[in-house]
């Protein structure tokens, strides 16, 4: 699949066009309202290896976020269009493993991510299982612990964040959650906890237009920094 053209191709679709129907060869799955008026449609595609997982975040404007995530919950690529930029995961001196934290309770990674195919960015953090779990919209999750930063390639501190986030096991899939974020002007606290899980025939599936905190006054920094929860989380 040609991600780029791909990419390019759903960001053209105003958020009111209607349903969200995923690339060629790519089956959605699973549509998700949360918090800060976001909405999420997940999709596999046929070409990608198993357990490859797409996510098409959307706010009222439009398409804001895609993301590329494996079964073991690595963000493998991404793009993002409110900072402009797009992301590939690179080294990986430790890598991410949901495999790891459901069985143990507890993973740390470090990896390297490529910007715009030139800056690389190192991140390195950890997750855990509190133990607490949740039933949201009659889905049970399971509670995480998180924290990472991420450092330039002279070593300077770019942005760290710390909170909590939710694990589905069932779809081997982090979805955000309360935590606090600095990207180098203070601690900025953001929730994007799911509130609404819709697979195929039910109510709400493959929407596009998002329905929860849309009358709230929004920050301008991109929700897709509410992430970093998926190993970088629910974003890169």
């Amino acid at each position: 699949m040609m991600r780029g053209v791909v990419f390019f191709t759903l960001i053209a679709w105003p958020a009111v066009a209607g349903s969200f129907t995923p690339p060629d060869g790519c089956t959605t799955f699973l549509t998700v309202q949360s918090k800060g008026c976001r909405v999420s449609n997940y999709y596999i595609c046929a070409d990608d290896s198993d357990g490859d997982k797409w996510r098409a975040d959307f706010d009222q404007e439009g398409i804001f976020f895609l993301g590329l995530t494996n079964d073991e919950g690595e963000w493998l690529e991404s793009y993002d269009t409110g900072a402009g930029t797009t992301q590939m995961l690179q080294d990986r001196a430790d890598p991410a493993s949901l495999r790891e934290l459901l069985s143990q309770g507890y993973d740390d990674y470090r990896f390297n991510l490529s910007t715009d195919g030139a800056e690389s960015i190192e991140v390195e953090g950890h997750d855990s299982l509190t133990g607490k779990n949740v039933v949201i919209d009659g889905e049970p999750l399971q509670q995480t612990e998180f924290e990472y930063v991420e450092r330039g390639p002279d070593g300077s501190l770019l942005r760290r964040s710390y909170g909590h986030e939710f694990i589905s096991a069932k779809w081997r899939l982090f979805f955000a959650g309360p935590s606090q974020w600095d990207g180098g002007t203070g601690l900025f606290p953001m929730d994007g906890s799911p509130l609404k899980f819709s697979e195929a025939g039910e109510a709400g599936f493959a929407m596009i237009k998002p329905i929860f905190d849309c009358d709230a006054v929004m920050s301008s920094l991109p929700l897709s920094r509410m992430s970093q929860e998926v190993q970088s989380h629910d974003n890169l």
